[in-house]
């Protein structure tokens, strides 16, 4: 079993209190060299584009409840930079790099590779940069940048088209990552059909606007829709960027833009700890074939599952009361979590969020590891969940890697 730790760097108000900025970045890097000390894998790091707060102001606020910013870092590539001067073996990942906005798919492949090819510079490195990438969790994060729809046609075809526009960016942006030389036209084109959408009712909603636009009467089988990057040939630069100091994973549930990314390299998949585990293992079983031989053979390491964290294993506490206070601690930082996001509460949602975290004593928490995990999962660890005391993550942290890592289960 192998363990990561994930850092929200989450700006919100917690019992009336809302760190600054620069407090929420001094927890962090004081918080992740302590985890390169205790030896954790990966630091991956959550990455959010566009103030939620300001976005608070608009129509159609996405989480028109919660104060403060989702997350502070918008360039994992910066991040990565400070934290590998700083420490001496973990490596740094994005958890998830958006790579619809700031530039589109071919900008992420050129800074990616500019990062790449000064991190190598360094005599020795072996470290990596692990780049987790999606769509972004917010639309608001990409309306600016053009993704959104340009025609009625596009605007009843987006619930299933922007699946598609996702897929595109992600071709063009890892065969520029990995070298490639070409122009928009040599990128799969995105076509939709009635397999896409869940009802007849919407597909011919498109249908519809397509027959308007065109002027064509006949209903048609599939429409095709222009590309969004629009590019003659192309080549990335630096073109000696070092790709083994380069991990990939990408932030997309559907089987179809798995496998279509696995077509250009190795890329691995991020779950979270509240999927259920049938989907986990069919998830696992169908990466066994579609996993991008390039990159060795496909292993439950391939993918990161997120992972709560509520522990207490304060000395001179008894073992009822620390069981106590770690579920009460647990209940309370979901509930504050939920309310903010959603304005209201679910009591069954908070039950089954606290029993999918790793809650308890350290002997409670190796239980909970031998029979809710495979012995060769990846564990993205979440200590700073609607946590801003700094000494609290990190005893929670320093008690984890030291009390339960030693006796995880193993294969």
């Amino acid at each position: 079993m192998k363990f990561d730790v994930f850092f929200s760097i989450c700006q919100t108000e917690v019992d009336g209190y809302m760190p600054s900025e620069k407090v929420m970045f001094q927890n962090f890097f004081d918080q992740i060299l302590l985890a390169d000390s205790l030896g954790v894998g990966t630091g991956w790091v959550a990455e959010t584009h566009l103030s939620c707060q300001i976005q608070k102001r608009n129509p159609g606020a996405v989480i028109p409840h919660f104060k403060g910013e989702i997350g502070l870092n918008t360039d994992i590539l910066q991040v990565a930079h400070k934290v590998f001067a700083k420490t001496k073996s973990i490596h740094i990942g994005s958890a998830i790099r958006n790579i619809l906005c700031n530039g589109g798919p071919m900008a992420h492949a050129e800074a990616i590779r500019m990062f790449l090819s000064l991190h190598g510079l360094e005599e020795k490195e072996n470290r990596l940069l692990e780049i987790g990438f999606a769509s972004g969790r917010f639309p608001f994060s990409n309306i600016p940048y053009g993704i959104r729809p340009r025609n009625e046609v596009e605007k009843a075809a987006w619930p299933a088209l922007r699946g598609q526009v996702f897929m595109e960016a992600t071709e063009i942006f890892l065969r520029f990552l990995r070298g490639d030389v070409f122009a928009s036209k040599d990128v799969t084109p995105k076509t939709l059909s009635r397999a896409h959408f869940r009802s007849d009712e919407d597909w011919e909603k498109v249908v519809s606007a397509w027959k308007k636009e065109s002027g064509s009467t006949a209903a048609p089988d599939a429409i095709e829709f222009k590309p969004f990057w629009t590019f003659d040939d192309v080549g990335v630069i630096p073109f000696e960027a070092p790709l083994d100091l380069l991990r990939l994973t990408i932030g997309a549930h559907d089987a179809a833009s798995q496998k279509h990314a696995n077509k250009f390299m190795p890329v691995g998949v991020f779950n979270l700890s509240i999927t259920p585990g049938a989907v986990i293992d069919e998830t696992h079983q169908r990466m066994l074939k579609d996993f991008n031989p390039e990159g060795g053979p496909w292993t439950r390491a391939r993918m990161p599952r997120t992972v709560l964290v509520f522990m207490d294993e304060t000395p001179g506490v008894s073992l009822q009361m620390r069981r106590e206070r770690s579920k009460a601690a647990a209940e309370k930082a979901l509930s504050n979590y939920w309310r903010a996001v959603e304005g209201t509460l679910d009591p069954s949602k908070i039950e089954q969020a606290v029993d999918n975290a790793l809650v308890g004593s350290a002997e409670d928490i190796q239980e909970q590891l031998r029979t809710r995990f495979h012995p060769e999962d990846r564990l993205m660890l979440w200590f700073d969940f609607n946590n801003h005391d700094n000494d609290s993550v990190k005893n929670s942290m320093r008690w984890f890697m030291e009390k339960v890592a030693p006796h995880a289960p193993t294969s």
